[in-house]
Parts: structure tokens; sequence; C-alpha cells
């Protein structure tokens, strides 16, 4: 779920804000503090530069240390998004996220088994899981959102409204009846608008099902898979498909907006 290969490690600042760094940093200030040798304090100063300066750009520390930490920091960074979405929604919708959340890591040891399907090669595989996990979550977010939307909203209520300026443009004259066509067509807008963003839900909940039915089917197949190519197009598919979804979501995003004013 992280998009680290877009995000370049901050190898100086890794560099420099690390424990050993600075507990060399320290040690040397206050020895030279408390023995009043300031050239203990020229010597770390010069030790510091040194660091600073081949440090960053250490092939071998990159490896070994700071490509390492980069990981667990994006991987930190992740987990808090995922975290907070998740204290977005109810109750309820928690414990369909983590059944799918369990069928992508069935997937993965399935895969892991499987002799064919190589670690390596499977990697962007397994990246792609972990983007349809984000936009499951994100679609379920927006669902809960719109849903809470229309239960707030009296449909009813603006039938009726719409029939009571029907009927004023038909019989009433002048100013009242120019008062009725303007209520009539903003109350006519809402009613279209209401009627996209419950299409929206409609098909975010059937893009949903599509992606939990796709992770079961994928568990099924993964243990008689020859190459992660039968991976790769089944998932490429299934992402299309949420991406046009989502490209929805924003739009309706801009219609709930509208509808409030």
């Amino acid at each position: 779920m992280s998009d680290e290969d877009d995000e370049k490690p901050p190898y100086f600042k890794y560099a420099f804000a690390n424990v050993y760094n600075l507990t060399m940093l320290g040690g040397f200030a206050s020895a030279a503090v408390l023995t009043q040798n300031w050239w203990l304090g020229i010597a770390g100063a010069g030790a510091e530069v040194l660091w600073m300066l081949f440090a960053p750009d250490s092939k071998l520390l990159r490896h070994a240390w700071f490509d390492k930490r980069h990981k667990e920091e994006l991987a930190a960074k992740e987990n808090a998004k995922w975290q907070e979405k998740l204290r977005r929604l109810s109750r309820d919708h928690h414990m369909r996220v983590a059944q799918l959340q369990a069928r992508r890591h069935r997937i993965v040891a399935l895969a892991g088994e499987n002799q064919a399907l190589t670690t390596k090669l499977l990697k962007a595989e397994v990246a792609k899981l972990d983007t349809l996990m984000d936009s499951f979550l994100d679609l379920l977010i927006s669902v809960e959102r719109y849903e809470s939307h229309l239960q707030g909203t009296n449909v009813d209520k603006l039938e009726k409204q719409i029939r009571e300026n029907e009927r004023q443009v038909e019989k009433a004259e002048g100013t009242a009846r120019e008062m009725a066509q303007k209520n009539l067509g903003i109350l006519m807008k809402r009613r279209e608008k209401l009627g996209e963003i419950m299409t929206f839900v409609a098909r975010a909940r059937s893009q949903m099902q599509l992606i939990e039915n796709t992770f079961d089917l994928l568990a099924d197949q993964i243990v008689t898979m020859r190459s992660p190519q039968d991976l790769d197009t089944q998932l490429d598919e299934l992402m299309d498909g949420v991406e046009a979804v989502k490209s929805t979501a924003r739009e309706t995003e801009h219609l709930l907006e509208a509808v409030a004013r």
C-alpha cells in the first residue's frame, strides 16, 4: 500500500538524524566542555563533516541501513493513513475490510507456496493487491458518506414539493408563476443530482463486491497458476474498473456539494 518507488529516500537526513551520529556529536561536545579541551570539539566537528560528506552517498550504508529505514518509515506512514481511513468507517464495515485483508494475505501465502511464482516476479502483483485494498477502503468510505446523506434526504418531501410547484406553474400567473418556475427548476436539479448519487452508490457497491469475489477467485486459482502474468491480467482488469468508479466518486463529491447548497 505504498508509493515508495516515487519517494526518494532522504539519505542526508538518515545520515545525520540517527542515534549513533547524535551520540557521537554529544560525546565530543561533552568531553570538550568537561575537559576544557576545545580540540576535542574541533575533532568531533571534523569527524562529523567527513561523515556527512561521504555517508549519504555510500552504497553500502544505503543498502545495509538507510534504505531499510526508509522502507520502515514509508510502511509506518502508510499504516497511519490506513488507520485514519478506518476511523472514518462505522464499526459495521470494519469487519468487511478485515475479511478482505484476510483474503489478500491468503493469496500472498498461497502464491509463496507455488514454486512457479517467484517472490521477485510477484512483487508487482502484490503491490496491485495492496492498491486494490486501498481503493476498496476509499470506495467504502465514499459509499458510507453518500448513503448517510441520502438517508438524511426526504425524497418523498422533495417529490411533493415538485408536484406542488408544477401545479403552481400551471395555475399561477405573473410573479407567482415565475417564482414557481424557478423553484421547480431547483427542485428538479436536486432530484437529478440525487439520482446520480444513487447511481454511483449502486455502481460502487457492485465494484466492491467484484473486488471481493475476484480475491476469492484468485485464492482458488493461485495454487495452479504457472505464471505471474495470469495473475497480472486479472488484477489489471480489476484495477481499470476500480479507477473508473473512483473517477465517478470525484464527480459525485461535486454533486454532493451542489445538492447541499
